[in-house]
């Protein structure tokens, strides 16, 4: 898997979060035919990859222990032809939202909690890849009357990091 220059801020790093979506989202929407051809359930683990350069590779995973950046789902090719075609399409694009999620924050662990939080508002404004392959609009935050104020309640999330 590649990497080049690690990104550093928020910005590098949502970039770098968004090529690999765009990735993906093409292997799942646009060229689905040849990954769905890639996933031959006779060949090994294969993962899906998501590059920085907006490409898609199906492959097996890193050789080196760790590796450089979080895997992917392994095995997405040996539930291809046990499932509906649509239905796995959909468990694999859940599992490289999960995937997507896990490399920037593993990129973002020196960020404070204030770039985490700003990382976390910039991804969280695109549909995710489930949402985008399953066609299913992304629900809109309704306005309340207090929209405006810093409190949320107990919608806080926290973010646990261990290198």
């Amino acid at each position: 898997m590649e990497m080049g220059s690690s990104p550093r801020t928020v910005e590098e790093i949502f970039k770098d979060f968004s090529s690999r979506r765009d990735g993906i989202v093409r292997a799942l929407t646009q060229d689905v035919d040849e990954f769905y051809a890639l996933c031959d359930p006779d060949k090994d683990n294969l993962c899906l990859y998501g590059h920085s350069n907006e490409s898609w590779e199906v492959t097996l995973p890193a050789e080196e222990v760790p590796p450089e950046l979080p895997e992917p789902a392994l095995g997405i090719n040996f539930a291809r032809d046990g499932m509906n075609r649509r239905d796995w399409l959909s468990l694999v694009a859940v599992h490289s939202d999960s995937w997507l999620l896990s490399v920037a924050f593993y990129l973002g662990a020196r960020l404070n909690r204030n770039e985490r939080k700003r990382l976390f508002s910039l991804i969280n404004d695109l549909p995710t890849v489930f949402e985008v392959v399953t066609e299913r609009k992304p629900i809109k935050d309704k306005p309340t009357v207090d929209s405006g104020s810093k409190s949320r309640g107990s919608t806080k999330v926290s973010v646990i990091f261990v290198v």
